[in-house]
């Protein structure tokens, strides 16, 4: 067929265009590999492994600053995590065991020890602290970036068969291959409750305390913001009455960081002392708010709007009214910024966790795959349980799920070293003595010793989310059979509301009882296969893990310094030599000589000395050498 000039100056233009939308096409389903929403600390420390990584990522923030949850919260500026610059030690893993508000980096100016000397700092040196960690580690933030409209789109090339779709408060549209919420749980906690128009939240009540001179005050709710805000106006008020439904569980009862601190708890000693506050226990959902007179009062829920019921009970607690009421019933996960239609995220099920995203041990959503959720919002995992909830846990969480993001997406193996199994004893002394992750993310995160070359080696995995130890193979990318798994751990009826934690039983010395330890303590579980996915679902709820071939517990110690002789190292060796089915000491060089002269075979301690061979020779000059007494 000939083609006019016309047509072929059309056919020409038609195939430019074609290659040009092409080529934008491509442009635009690369987008992003990694868009985070939001710059706050878990998404800046997220941020900050993928720029170490040189990814493709960005991090969307909805205000001009990073951490801006901390421009209003706390209330009344002062954090509740401790600023310990101190330890005695100058080991800098060990000592971010006790620096809960910095993110980990390779540089040593991004601690917050450099900026504040308060044992509990003011919230806007972490502002400042988060500013700084942005700026000097280089992460990509774009600020004043509104994410909405979360939504996929199917595409058979992506890495998870499809993409993110997203809008900003312009319209503009955004797409990304994997997608991060790290937005934290910011929207206030409104029960719908009748009357809880007449409340104030705690996100918007006066800070003066002069403003509630001589008023009588109910709080709703029993978290640290609760008694924040009491103590804060209890030298201004009558009196302060606090509710919520559960009791009172205070941190160093529950060992949870997330219960009532001591730094908040003052009202406590103005109720027991009999000083008016009091404390009490009550459903929120089974009364109503009911204004008469400019007064508020807590009345039965009831379908009858005229019936004052609670006038017959005239021993009521809250019986009286009223100046105002607070809300300080924590926050939830934003769900407003995903598509509706798109089932992208769900809520995570149960009473205690409802507020936060469903996601698996992963930190996957469960129903959208190549959606992650990190910081705060991911604490369902292990809410009351860890501090996965905390700058000082979900610090390790996100650096987890780094590691998980590379093996998935990148083809990188889990970060991890080799030794030769002589030295097992060694690294893991090492270990459980200064490191920060396992310590902090305590039964969540451990520990994975992979035996290799018939154990005469062994590779060593760590901080790796041991709810997934039955996926090892798909999320490290590395082949695991014979294992231990090395896990930090309170013992079973460490503590809790109720118990006498200050009993004079409440701790073990003894390496024989080792398994009877309260407090925090290293366990190592020993299998000689992986465990299946069925042992990981149908372990007891009160089991960390499955139960394993061996287990062996190492006795708690006050210091939490597991490096006695006698104590920790003994039994540990003794363990891993039941393990290894070898002898792992170290000898000197006369014990190997005079073992080499004794027997056809040494220890492994002894396996440099004569290319590791005992005395050997023919059959008679063995046969003569034993009568002789001089081998065995």
């Amino acid at each position: 067929m000939i083609l006019t000039t016309r047509s072929a100056t059309v056919l020409l233009v038609f195939q430019i265009l074609l290659l040009f939308v092409l080529t934008i096409d491509s442009a635009t389903i690369g987008g992003h590999d990694y868009c985070i929403i939001g710059a706050g600390p878990s998404g800046l420390q997220l941020g900050y492994y993928m720029e170490q990584a040189k990814r493709d990522y960005i991090i969307f923030e909805r205000s001009n600053t990073s951490g801006n949850f901390y421009v209003q919260y706390p209330r009344h500026r002062k954090l509740i995590s401790i600023n310990k610059r101190h330890t005695g030690q100058t080991n800098k893993e060990f000592n971010m065991r006790h620096d809960w508000n910095s993110l980990l980096s390779h540089d040593d100016s991004l601690l917050l020890r450099h900026y504040s000397k308060e044992m509990f700092p003011h919230a806007d040196v972490l502002l400042k602290y988060l500013k700084d960690y942005k700026e000097k580690l280089g992460i990509q933030v774009q600020f004043n970036t509104e994410i909405s409209n979360i939504h996929t789109v199917k595409n058979e090339s992506a890495p998870d068969g499809h993409l993110f779709y997203m809008n900003d408060q312009t319209g503009k549209e955004y797409i990304c291959k994997t997608l991060i919420a790290a937005t934290g749980m910011w929207k206030p906690n409104i029960p719908d409750v009748p009357g809880i128009e007449y409340t104030e939240g705690y996100e918007d009540v006066s800070l003066n305390p002069e403003e509630f001179e001589g008023q009588t005050v109910l709080v709703l709710g029993r978290g640290n913001a609760a008694f924040e805000t009491a103590d804060h106006i209890m030298g201004s008020t009558n009196l302060i009455h606090m509710v919520a439904r559960s009791r009172v569980r205070l941190s160093w009862a529950t060992h949870y960081v997330g219960d009532l601190r001591a730094i908040n708890n003052g009202l406590l000693d103005t109720y027991q002392l009999k000083s008016l506050d009091g404390v009490l226990e009550a459903a929120i959902n089974e009364v109503k708010i009911v204004k008469r007179n400019g007064k508020l009062f807590l009345d039965l829920n009831t379908e009858d709007e005229d019936e004052e019921s609670l006038v017959y009970l005239d021993n009521f607690a809250m019986r009286e009214p009223y100046d105002r009421i607070i809300r300080c019933l924590g926050f939830k996960f934003d769900m407003s910024i995903f598509g509706n239609d798109t089932g992208v995220i769900k809520k995570a099920s149960g009473l205690r966790i409802s507020k936060y995203p469903s996601i698996m041990h992963n930190y996957e959503s469960t129903t959208t795959k190549g959606m992650f959720v990190a910081g705060t919002a991911s604490h369902s995992l292990d809410h009351r349980k860890s501090a996965g909830g905390f700058i000082h846990g979900f610090r390790y969480t996100a650096r987890a799920l780094h590691h998980i993001l590379e093996s998935r997406y990148e083809g990188a193996i889990w970060p991890h070293k080799t030794y030769k199994s002589s030295e097992l004893v060694n690294v893991l002394l090492k270990r459980m003595n200064e490191a920060s992750g396992t310590y902090q993310m305590f039964s969540v995160l451990g520990d994975v010793v992979v035996f290799r070359d018939n154990r005469e080696s062994f590779e060593y995995y760590e901080e790796f989310p041991i709810n997934l130890l039955h996926e090892f193979t798909n999320v490290t990318g590395a082949e695991a059979g014979e294992v231990i798994a090395v896990v930090l751990q309170y013992g079973a009826n460490f503590s809790g509301p109720g118990n006498d934690i200050f009993r004079t039983d409440r701790a073990t010395g003894e390496p024989s009882e080792a398994h009877k330890s309260n407090f925090l303590h290293p366990v190592l579980y020993y299998y000689k296969d992986i465990p299946t996915a069925n042992q990981m679902k149908t372990k007891k709820r009160t089991e960390i893990l499955p139960r394993p071939h061996l287990m062996h517990h190492i006795v708690e110690d006050f210091l939490t310094m597991w490096d006695a002789p006698i104590s920790h190292v003994l039994p540990l060796r003794r363990f891993i030599e039941d393990v290894l089915q070898v002898d792992i000491r170290h000898y000197y060089m006369d014990d190997c000589f005079r073992l080499s002269m004794l027997h056809s075979t040494v220890p492994s301690g002894c396996q440099p000395y004569l290319n590791g061979q005992g005395l050997s020779g023919t059959g008679l000059l063995i046969e003569s050498a034993i009568k002789q007494g001089l081998l065995m």
